[in-house]
């Protein structure tokens, strides 16, 4: 079995997945082969892997390349986590240049004006990927880890022939992240959850404890008394809770940008009221290097140990190996799934994974506001990979035009205005659209 992580500079999250495949019994041996346009990043994680694969005893050959085509060639899965552009230059552009219009963000790197150019600059890598391997490993299975996640999946789905899902971190804490604050963590361990939508704002359709009690009564209810149930700065999810009626899967800052309620230069108290980090990705960016310059030594040549993280990938490769069927939140084209959503669109739902591959399982439809705000993001979504695969500043125009974000801070004008000179900035990133 050949395992390929195509951005292996991800140190940690290399470690993640490599070391969670070491510690599954069922998996006895594979090949690690490390791909990263950064030989000394990529030098440190076949260092890592190689370490992991010694502690464990575990039969792992580990090989790195800054060759894309030989770490490929005859993967059986292929595990996707790059960033195209970098932190710098290219986030911190998606971030400093939009400042100029007074439009602020967060995180910037699934909808808003981050999230479409960051498609932008990515999907013509995922072309390049997906071409060799339709050439080396056409039967591989493409785990994104990616980006904006929809969009990105949504490409490859669509215009490849890849096997491919998309993997989210946020559904797996969901819960845990609702209940820990007010009180109720001892419901946590077997409770039934139904969660779906789309990647970062799919909702908490049920959540029963062990017995089959409905908890969103008791949840609603120490929700509403913030002196008693501090939930620290996750102030948005609980307030889109009250206002429509379900849990949001994923982190308040990320939520407080798909939306046009929060960020508003009109009302600047919200940012306080609600504890709005802005500028949150460049500020975590510049932690984790921080982090990862304190951790190498130590990971590199002292301590190293490993628990099993909260990632899918490691037991979605084992179901597909073993037959052991596996059940997670994955995101795949809506085939008769969601049915209050368009069939165009990349949604999160249940998959169910054995050794027959993915099956996704049909949800009916959401409550119809969770829809609609789901509807919000698609439309800018399906516009943005409109955009990548005409390659035309219209289109590009067109998405920025129905972000809820942008369009609730500038005019039609200023939107077009900011692309233009989003398209300057990045330069070279971006030279199909010259």
């Amino acid at each position: 079995m050949k395992v390929t992580f195509i951005g292996a500079g991800s140190t940690m999250f290399a470690k993640n997945l490599f070391g969670d495949l070491m510690l599954l019994p069922e998996i006895e041996g594979f090949t690690a082969s490390l791909f990263d346009i950064d030989p000394v990043r990529l030098k440190e994680s076949e260092d890592l892997v190689n370490r992991l694969a010694k502690l464990f005893g575990k039969k792992v050959k580990v090989e790195a390349t800054t060759d894309r085509i030989r770490a490929l060639t005859g993967a059986d899965y292929v595990i996707n986590a790059i960033q195209v552009g970098g932190y710098k230059p290219c986030t911190v552009t998606d971030f400093e240049v939009p400042k100029k219009y007074g439009l602020r963000q967060t995180i910037a790197d699934t909808l808003g004006i981050g999230g479409i150019f960051r498609a932008l600059r990515t999907i013509p890598v995922l072309e390049g990927i997906a071409r060799d391997m339709e050439r080396v490993c056409p039967n591989a299975y493409f785990l994104n880890y990616v980006n904006p996640m929809a969009i990105l999946t949504a490409y490859m789905q669509t215009q490849t022939g890849i096997k491919t899902v998309g993997l989210c971190h946020s559904v797996q804490v969901c819960v845990k992240e609702l209940l820990t604050p007010i009180g109720m963590a001892n419901k946590i361990e077997g409770h039934k959850e139904k969660i779906a939508g789309i990647n970062h704002m799919a909702w908490l359709l049920e959540l029963r404890d062990r017995e089959g009690n409905d908890l969103y009564p008791e949840v609603k209810r120490r929700c509403a008394m913030p002196e008693k149930y501090d939930c620290g700065a996750d102030l948005i999810r609980r307030e889109m809770m009250f206002r429509f009626g379900y849990y949001i899967t994923e982190s308040s800052e990320h939520t407080a940008e798909y939306n046009p309620y929060f960020i508003k230069s009109k009302y600047p108290e919200l940012i306080d009221r609600f504890k709005i980090p802005l500028d949150e990705y460049p500020r975590r960016c510049e932690q984790q290097i921080a982090d990862w310059n304190g951790q190498r030594d130590r990971l590199l040549n002292g301590e190293l140990s490993h628990e099993l993280s909260r990632e899918y990938g490691a037991h979605i490769i084992c179901a597909l190996e073993t037959g052991k069927t596996y059940s997670f939140n994955g995101n795949v084209m809506n085939e008769n799934l969601i049915s209050n959503l368009p069939k165009n669109a990349c949604v999160e739902v249940p998959v169910l994974v054995n050794q027959n591959g993915f099956l996704p399982c049909a949800v009916g439809d959401l409550p119809e506001q969770c829809a609609a705000l789901n509807r919000t993001n698609i439309n800018v979504q399906i516009l943005a990979l409109q955009a990548a695969l005409s390659k035309k500043r219209e289109d590009v125009y067109m998405a920025a035009y129905l972000d809820p974000h942008t369009r609730s801070e500038l005019s039609l004008d200023d939107i077009k205005s900011l692309c233009d000179d989003l398209f300057e900035a990045h330069g070279d990133w971006l030279p199909q659209y010259r």
